[in-house]
Order: structure tokens, then C-alpha cells, then sequence
């Protein structure tokens, strides 16, 4: 079994998304990819220009719009998607019953089943079970992020819970039962007729480890997910569907598993639910990347995005291929940043769809990114309606680190040096070494400029400089220039907090269940002594 993996793509590493997380990151890694090219990459708020007519929902908050110019066209993106997938194609892909009537129109297999409108009863329902057998699916007809879907439904009995719980409690009147299909569950991204990446998604699951019960192995888990750019925002929780789970195997959430004995926690293997994503672009069958493609173009206008599927356990591989759904504004957070395998550069290939001209573009410019707090701030503040990022500069580029040494920690020194740097169109970083140095990182498309800086750090009266050694700098950089020590004692500070904020979690958790454990004993107690009493007086009569 591979390692999970702890490096990803060097050009989207963890430090350079860390301020984009869920469809934030989606739309960072696409529009950086662009703008690294050289794109004029802007920013904008809901209805801007082409946005009037694009069909997008959830953007109230800036962030996920954007388009990219180069000086024949511009394209407009909402997260992943492109202005080249058509309106009626995402309609279509929302819908879970019409994406089934495409399918079938093109020969595509998709599980067995059927839509009941809001004004079907759930006898309708029952009788259609009965006609096509168990087990079954339940899933709302506009449902996403696995809400509302109940899988694996075996019984009469099962069946009642599931309609009670989707169509009563959870409001979603409008769903669609399906045979229940055994096998592995994909999610493939196709541009342009070719597979680029794929993911087997394996619901949230923990591994004993011979010592720990499994609620201590999944805050264990949960902690490696925050290692994760994409799985950072999802945990997995520990709510009554986990629990009811885990009574099920006969454990509970105390118990100790075996060393290397594995439990699911969910029946669905959503990413946004705690689920793993694990690389299989390489090993997946070629009949079932055609089955992703075929599946794709079978709706008119879908030019890219993707298809989640099941390859059916007991079929040949030809034929094992079922098509559960499209979506054609995908995450893709989980392609980039997998648990095990390698990570694939989704954003490169949307890119060379939309701008193949672009594809050549020198790969030394993947070392610069942007701020994309500070590029949305005006949006979110309402002082504008569109913000421009700074157009790179298709040259060479270069960096230095320079380390200094002397009387040189002053934050006066710091600002005066930011301002040279920015005069001189240099962009960088400040950061404070244990031992009082400082390290200046200065890098720019003018080698010259770059060397130069060293007489500047000399040429001022703000400090004393002492000595000053330099080094090649190729790591990547964020355009501006930072004074990372004042912001690193801002991260201490956020992440003390958010241990308090954990740490008083647990304990309120720990508390509840106190609660909950006495209540239950008096209740039990209460019981007794009602029955006792009940029993006395019984007895009293019949003397």
C-alpha cells in the first residue's frame, strides 16, 4: 500500500492554497494556472459582464467568479466551469433523472430506476421497489454533497425509514430510487474527449492500530486530513449515522479495533463526508475511462467535467461500468490533493482546452502566485465590482535569499525595505531567524534588479548591517512583499485558539455524555423503583 501523500504538485503546494479551501480552491487553482500563463486573470461579483447569462448559484460572496484575457478572447469561469459548457448542458447535469434520459438516448448503462414526484405517495414507491427488488437507493432528484442519498436499502422496514427520513425530515420531496449497485465508486474528470484524472472515493473509514478506541482513531484521521489542502474542510464527524454505523459491526465508538482490522463510517464515499480519495488514473481500465467520455458527450454542450460511476463487481470489465451521475461544475480539490497516488494537474488541462496557445508557456512562472484574500478583498468590501491581479511578465524569473546580519530586527527597517522592494517592481518576503538575522527574499524578471538589491539592504541609516551572504532563491513566491514575522505571531495566536477551541469541544462532548449517561441511569433507576413499587403493592393486595 502506498504512503498517504504528504507533497503535491510543487506549483500548488499546501503553503500557496492555504488561504483557499471547499470551491474556493477550485477557482484559485484554475485562475492561477491562467494567470501564471500570462492571462489577465480579474475578479468578479455576481451578474458582472457574462455572468448575467451564466447559469451559477452560491455567489453571493466573491471568490468564484473570474475570467481569463488573452488578446484574442476572453472566457468567464464560475469555480471549474467554463463559458463553453452550455447552460442546457448544466441544467441537465443538476438533474439527476434528466442526466439518466441522455444516458440511455446514447447507450450509456445507468442503474435501473425511477423518479416519483412530490405528489406520488410513498405506496407508489413501495410497489416500485417490490417490482424491481432489493436492494435499493434513494437520492433526491437535485440533491449534491451525498445529502439526501440513502444507499444499500434492504428491507420493507429499511425502506419506510429512508422515505420517512429524505421526504419528511430532510424536505426533499422529489426523489429517485435505483438499484443499489455492489462494487468500487469513481470519479473521472474528462476534457476534450480525454481522461485526466480519476479517483476511487472509498467511504470514511478508520484502521485499529491495536491500542486506540475508534473515536481516538478518527480524531487521529481527522488530524492527517488537516494536513490535506482539500480534505482540511472535511472531517469526519461523529454524529448519530456514524454511530448507528458503528453499532451495526457490533463495536462502539469506544471500542478498540485490531491492528490493521478497517470499519467503514458512512455508506457513502462523498469527500465532503469524511470519504478518502485515492489516485487511479493509471490503473483504471481503458473500457472504463471510454464508458467516462461516452457518458460525458452524451450531453450536448458538456465539453468537460465530471462522472461519477460504479464499476459493478460481478461484470466483466467491459460492461462493469455504471454511470451514476455528471456534474459539470466538479471539485477538483480531490484529483489535486489525493490521499494515496499521485496528484493530477486538472487546472493545466481546463487551461489548455480554453487556451491552447498557451500550452508552451516557460514552466518557470508556476514559482510566482497571488494573494487571493487581498485580490477579492475590494469585492468583498464593496468598493468595486471587478479587481485585476497583476499581469505577469513572460520572461525569465529570478530569486535571492539574502541573509542578513547585525542590528537588523527593527520593524522600521523592515517597512523601508518593503518599500524598496516594491519601487523596484521586486516582490518578496522579510522573515526573522532565530538567532536575530533576518532573511530577505527577493525575487523578480529583472536578474539585475535582483543582484542590486543587495546595496540597497546596505544603504541606510535604519540599521546596522554586519554582513550578508546570498543564495539562489527557487522556491515559489507570492507576489507583494510580506513581513512574515509579524504575521507569524498572528498564526500562533489563530492556531492556540482554534487547540482551545478543539480542546473545549471535547470536553463539552465528554460532559454531554456524563449527562446523557445519568439521565439514562436515573431513568433506568426510576424505572426500578416504580416496578419495585408496583410489585410492592401488588403483593400487599393479593395478602
Amino acid at each position: 500500500m502506498e504512503e498517504n501523500n504528504t507533497e503535491w504538485l510543487p506549483h500548488l503546494s499546501s503553503e500557496i492554497v492555504s488561504d483557499a479551501h471547499g470551491n474556493l480552491l477550485d477557482a484559485y487553482a484554475v485562475s492561477l494556472e491562467g494567470w501564471r500563463r500570462g492571462l489577465k486573470l480579474r475578479w468578479h461579483v455576481k451578474d458582472s459582464e457574462k455572468f448575467s447569462e451564466m447559469n451559477t448559484w452560491f455567489v453571493d460572496k466573491p471568490g468564484q467568479l473570474f475570467s481569463l484575457s488573452s488578446k484574442e478572447k476572453t472566457h468567464y469561469f464560475f469555480r471549474t466551469r467554463g463559458d463553453k459548457v452550455s447552460n442546457e448542458a448544466v441544467d441537465i447535469g443538476k438533474d439527476k433523472e434528466l442526466t439518466k434520459q441522455e444516458l440511455q438516448k446514447k447507450g450509456v448503462p445507468v442503474p435501473q430506476g425511477k423518479q416519483f414526484e412530490e405528489d406520488q405517495p410513498d405506496d407508489v414507491i413501495r410497489n416500485y421497489v417490490s417490482s424491481i427488488g432489493y436492494p435499493v437507493v434513494i437520492k433526491p432528484t437535485d440533491g449534491s454533497f451525498g445529502r439526501g442519498i440513502v444507499t444499500n436499502i434492504q428491507s420493507d422496514k429499511d425502506l419506510d425509514y429512508a422515505l420517512t427520513y429524505v421526504r419528511s425530515e430532510l424536505k426533499y420531496k422529489d426523489v429517485i430510487v435505483e438499484q443499489y449497485i455492489p462494487g468500487k465508486e469513481y470519479r473521472i474528470y474528462v476534457v476534450d474527449n480525454k481522461v485526466v484524472g480519476a479517483i476511487n472515493r472509498i467511504p470514511a473509514n478508520v484502521v485499529g492500530d491495536g491500542i486506540s478506541s475508534i473515536e481516538t482513531l478518527i480524531a487521529n484521521k481527522n488530524e492527517e486530513r488537516s494536513m490535506n489542502p482539500r480534505l482540511i474542510s472535511c472531517p469526519i464527524n461523529i454524529g448519530y449515522e456514524t454511530e448507528n454505523i458503528i453499532d451495526k459491526t457490533g463495536y462502539t465508538i469506544n471500542s478498540i479495533l485490531k491492528k490493521d482490522e478497517q470499519i467503514y463510517l458512512s455508506e457513502k464515499s462523498n469527500i465532503s463526508l469524511g470519504g478518502d480519495p485515492i489516485d487511479v488514473l493509471d490503473e483504471l481500465p481503458i473500457a472504463i475511462k471510454d464508458t467516462a467520455v461516452k457518458a460525458l458527450y452524451a450531453v450536448p454542450g458538456l465539453n468537460h467535467g465530471a462522472v461519477d460511476l460504479i464499476v459493478h463487481s460481478n461484470k466483466p470489465v467491459e460492461e462493469s461500468g455504471v454511470v451514476l451521475e455528471l456534474n459539470p461544475t466538479a471539485q477538483i480539490g480531490s484529483l489535486l490533493y489525493p490521499m494515496k497516488g499521485e496528484p493530477r494537474n486538472i487546472p493545466a488541462a481546463i487551461i489548455d482546452y480554453y487556451f491552447p496557445g498557451t500550452k508552451n508557456t516557460p514552466k518557470i512562472i508556476p514559482k510566482v502566485y497571488f494573494d487571493l484574500r487581498e485580490a477579492l478583498s475590494p469585492l468583498a468590501n464593496k468598493t468595486a465590482v471587478i479587481t485585476e491581479v497583476v499581469s505577469l511578465q513572460q520572461k525569465n524569473f529570478f530569486g535571492k535569499k539574502y541573509t542578513v546580519s547585525g542590528d537588523v530586527q527593527t520593524l522600521e527597517y523592515h517597512h523601508w525595505l518593503r518599500i524598496q522592494a516594491i519601487e523596484q517592481n521586486l516582490i518578496g518576503f522579510i522573515n526573522k531567524l532565530d538567532n536575530n538575522d533576518i532573511e530577505v527574499i527577493i525575487a523578480g524578471f529583472d536578474e539585475l534588479s535582483v543582484n542590486q538589491f543587495k546595496d540597497t539592504i546596505h544603504e541606510t541609516n535604519l540599521a546596522e548591517v554586519v554582513r550578508i551572504n546570498e543564495d539562489i532563491w527557487d522556491k515559489p513566491v507570492k507576489l507583494g512583499f510580506d513581513i512574515q514575522e509579524e504575521s507569524k505571531e498572528l498564526v500562533v495566536n489563530i492556531k492556540k485558539l482554534q487547540e482551545e477551541l478543539i480542546q473545549a469541544k471535547k470536553e463539552k462532548k465528554f460532559i454531554d455524555r456524563q449527562y446523557e449517561n445519568m439521565l439514562n441511569s436515573r431513568i433506568w433507576k426510576s424505572t426500578y423503583l416504580v416496578r419495585k413499587f408496583t410489585g410492592a403493592v401488588k403483593s400487599l393486595f393479593r395478602s
